[in-house]
């Protein structure tokens, strides 16, 4: 089997992806712009060749890596970055190589575009917030006499939360027209609640591999707009009522064969039309892993491989992991270098250092949404992680 996998590099931990994909057979083949002496060891040990590209933005730069690698190994049998920003071009990519393992350019529209998920949501059951495509004010202002104030403002296609706003009247609005990108937006009725995660690896019939949940701040867009502090944790258990909306999600989505990010908001205040509370709403479908350092998260609370469970469902599908420990959970706290805390790294390593299982500067591309240096720990019960983030992210 032929595998190319795209910036393999990014995040630094993704090497693993590769790593795993070799210990299972697969020809591994890897595309990006990084120098290949810059490689991670383990990344170049697991590669059978990488292709150095000028950049990556450049598709046909690209093209013409696969283009190599299809004449020196033969047909490409999967195509994949696990990356939110390529999975355009990741579906390109298969269409024009005739790679059918994945996403094709017909089908990616429906998970890129917020707008285009309301079918999908509504097909397998889910309810979702209101939304309307952004056009003019008058049309705005309709839309938000039907639902009330305040409203989300957030482009119809995206990576996380940037260039997202909660307006909260007139003055917000009129901003917001004024000083919006020049991109298709939508908006949507604003609901009360944390976000929770669905996180799984689904094998060819959409079925689950692994399952977890990771719980969020309610609000990712302040944090990336106003540079707080991001502070989230995976839990031991995925709630059943979480795990059956994620899996209806998935088939109707047609997740197939993939690692997947699903966010739902578990309501904190009744919303007619949607539910009560602690009942979950969808929010946003993405089809890779969840950003950062989650899918390590995720390892480290259910004492198991992500890495090789995804490898596995490639080569296998179905997964050869046996979980090595009992569940627990995880928590992630940030810091950004600008903030003054009122407990110094030394005082977190002095309290925390024994639960550490990470410890780093975050890279530059990543850092608007999760800080600059994270801190990562077993954590054993939820009033724990919790306890923990309060301590990292307690201001001076």
């Amino acid at each position: 089997m032929n595998f190319v996998f795209i910036s393999p590099n990014f995040p630094k931990t993704y090497w693993n992806f590769c790593d795993r994909l070799r210990r299972d057979g697969v020809n591994v083949l890897g595309v990006g712009d990084c120098a290949y002496e810059d490689l991670e060891p383990g990344l170049r040990q697991a590669l059978t060749e990488y292709y150095r590209v000028g950049t990556l933005e450049d598709y046909e730069q690209v093209f013409q890596a696969v283009a190599y690698f299809t004449y020196r190994y033969g047909k490409i049998d999967w195509l994949e970055s696990n990356n939110e920003y390529w999975l355009e071009q990741d579906a390109r990519l298969r269409t024009d190589f005739h790679i059918t393992t994945g996403v094709d350019t017909q089908g990616v529209a429906a998970f890129k575009s917020k707008s285009g998920m309301k079918h999908y949501y509504a097909k397998a059951g889910v309810p979702t917030a209101r939304c309307h495509k952004v056009s003019t004010k008058t049309a705005a202002k309709t839309f938000i006499k039907k639902v009330g104030w305040p409203v989300i403002a957030k482009p119809d296609i995206g990576v996380g939360a940037s260039h997202t706003w909660k307006l909260e009247n007139e003055q917000d609005l009129d901003w917001f027209f004024n000083e919006k990108p020049d991109v298709p937006y939508v908006m949507e009725e604003f609901i009360w609640g944390a976000i929770r995660s669905y996180d799984a690896i689904m094998d060819s019939h959409c079925e689950p591999l692994i399952e977890s949940s990771a719980v969020f701040p309610p609000s990712i867009a302040d944090i990336v707009n106003d540079q707080g502090d991001l502070c989230y944790y995976v839990v031991d258990k995925v709630p059943e009522a979480l795990a059956d909306m994620g899996r209806r999600t998935a088939k109707a989505f047609g997740a197939r064969s993939r690692f997947v990010h699903f966010e739902f908001f578990e309501l904190t205040k009744a919303k007619p039309g949607l539910g009560d509370i602690g009942d979950f709403v969808g929010l946003e479908v993405n089809m890779r892993p969840a950003g950062g350092y989650t899918p390590d998260m995720i390892n480290f609370a259910h004492s198991t491989d992500v890495y090789q469970i995804w490898a596995d469902m490639v080569a296998f599908n179905e997964s050869h992991v046996t979980p090595g420990g009992p569940d627990h959970f995880c928590a992630y706290a940030s810091r950004r270098d600008q903030t003054a805390y009122k407990h110094s790294h030394d005082d977190i390593m002095a309290r925390w250092g024994g639960q550490m299982a990470m410890c780093e500067r975050m890279p530059d591309a990543l850092s608007d949404a999760m800080g600059n240096q994270m801190y990562t720990i077993h954590a054993s019960s939820e009033d724990e992680a919790r306890e923990f983030i309060r301590f990292v992210s307690e201001r001076a």
